[in-house]
């Protein structure tokens, strides 16, 4: 296996300043003179801090099994970039194994893999566990086996070759409202939503929200008392056609504070400048 490397410097800006960034093409290929199927792109990216866990399911906790090894190291080292917890195997049987002892929120699974084939790995997992998401990664592109992939409990399918910003889309896509089971009430103070109803409450009297404001304040009541950062929110609760940069989100937090201002007669919603918006209750 032959790797071409080629790097581009160039600038973004943030906030005033001009920021070099640098994009990576890795491109995997058969010999040094023909290209294989499988060419990703990595676009280096600007975090302002990394976040933080504070002893909640936080970052999420990611499972690679994928048998070419400079492929799944490549994915490896992208969603990391991102802030995901991530483990790598290259076999079926090393997974089954991970996946007995460890809990996962989602598998990027491929289908040929030594030992335990991926669709082996795939039925072992639904035989005990139905809520684990599992991404199939697979060069068989065929739509006999999508539908067989999904059929035997797959949430998604990605054929090969990809770029890995569609797949960290796929990834956002899948995991997002992943910490909320149904039939729970998240409640701060007087204010309470129900996540089975998709309702919010404050003092008892329903509030009016739009469905990116219930977005928001679910995840920040999922997180109180942690600064949540405008791009984790963009991750959990926007989908990727919103940039990093966008004043979107700020608008829609806005208008859910002034709303829960007007219910409750205060703002439960900090905004720790450099960290993030916090949600807290009522200090007396």
């Amino acid at each position: 296996m032959w790797y071409n490397i080629h790097r581009k410097s160039c600038c973004e800006s943030l906030y005033g300043w001009r920021l070099p960034v640098l994009r990576t093409t890795v491109v995997l290929t058969d010999s040094p003179k023909r290209p294989c199927e499988q060419a990703f792109l990595i676009r280096g990216i600007i975090k302002s801090k990394k976040r933080k866990n504070n002893g909640r399911r936080f970052p999420m906790h990611i499972l690679v099994v994928e048998d070419e090894r400079a492929l799944g190291e490549t994915i490896v080292r992208s969603l990391r970039r991102l802030a995901y917890s991530v483990d790598f195997c290259c076999d079926g049987n090393k997974a089954v194994e991970l996946l007995g002892v460890e809990r996962y929120d989602l598998v990027l699974l491929d289908l040929n893999l030594p030992g335990a084939d991926g669709m082996t790995v795939l039925r072992t997992l639904r035989q005990n566990d139905r809520d684990t998401k599992v991404l199939i990664l697979s060069a068989r592109s065929e739509v006999a086996d999508k539908v067989e992939g999904l059929d035997a409990g797959a949430n998604d399918y990605l054929a090969k070759p990809f770029h890995l910003e569609e797949l960290e889309a796929r990834i956002r896509s899948l995991t997002r409202r992943q910490f909320t089971q149904n039939d729970v009430v998240l409640t701060c103070g007087k204010l309470s939503f129900d996540t089975k109803t998709r309702i919010a409450s404050a003092d008892g009297q329903e509030l009016s929200l739009t469905r990116k404001e219930i977005g928001i304040l679910e995840y920040l009541l999922l997180n109180q008392g942690r600064p949540v950062s405008q791009e984790e929110l963009l991750d959990h609760v926007w989908d990727n056609s919103v940039d990093n940069f966008s004043n979107s989100i700020r608008v829609h937090i806005s208008a859910l504070r002034k709303k829960l201002r007007a219910a409750l007669g205060f703002d439960p919603v900090r905004n720790r400048i450099g960290e993030g918006y916090v949600m807290e209750e009522e200090k007396l």
